[in-house]
């Protein structure tokens, strides 16, 4: 079996050992990078095109919530990405799939679980829990908005998740290393993407993916 390249995104070095433990138990002599943060995780990808699958978890510092998901599914289309998180309800798993994501494990699975959801995922397949699969269709508002979430370009989408944080232009742009101006023109591109007319609007719609989670 040729070697594969596994990007391990995780702020929590315990739980980055017990996925690099799932891994190494796979066939062949992997290759495993691993990320603790957003931008470490996103600049993994930048540095290996051709990785074979990225383990993110939900809550990475440096983004919010599901937009980092949607940043790296825009940017990096072809990096198969399991979604790892301890938020393992039905809502939340149902989320990360209609959002891009080609599995998910959950933190409270056995190493053997997960080990079985990474090699579905590089067999092509789609994983999730069976519980997941049980759970009640999304409403067509909801698939809605993901349509629109989804035209949002990876920066336009990391803009959003950093404005969802409550922080301002000025702030954004310091944090990307971009202009003012830059900023303001990804803002009002977001707002006729999300089809609102301000950004307390639009993080209400932000709002509406990450609190769906709740409501299993």
């Amino acid at each position: 079996m040729s070697q594969l390249t596994f990007i391990i995104a995780d702020d929590h070095p315990l739980f980055r050992g017990a996925l690099r433990q799932a891994v190494t138990g796979l066939e062949g002599d992997n290759a495993i990078i691993e990320a603790g943060d957003f931008d470490a995780a996103k600049a993994a990808a930048g540095l290996e095109p051709d990785a074979d699958l990225m383990l993110l978890d939900l809550a990475m510092p440096g983004v919010s919530g599901f937009s980092g998901l949607m940043a790296l599914r825009a940017e990096f289309a072809s990096l198969p990405i399991v979604i790892v998180s301890a938020t393992d309800d039905p809502a939340t798993m149902r989320r990360a799939i209609e959002l891009g994501a080609s599995g998910f494990i959950s933190k409270s699975s056995g190493i053997e679980d997960m080990r079985a959801g990474i090699r579905a995922v590089l067999e092509g397949d789609v994983w999730v829990p069976a519980s997941c699969q049980s759970g009640q269709e999304q409403d067509a508002d909801m698939a809605d908005l993901i349509n629109r979430l989804r035209t949002l370009t990876p920066q336009q989408s990391r803009v959003l998740g950093m404005v969802g944080e409550g922080l301002l232009n000025k702030q954004i742009a310091y944090e990307l290393g971009v202009s003012e101006a830059t900023i303001k023109a990804h803002v009002s591109a977001i707002l006729l993407k999300l089809r609102v007319d301000s950004r307390t609007q639009a993080v209400i719609q932000l709002s509406k993916i990450n609190m769906s989670t709740l409501v299993a």
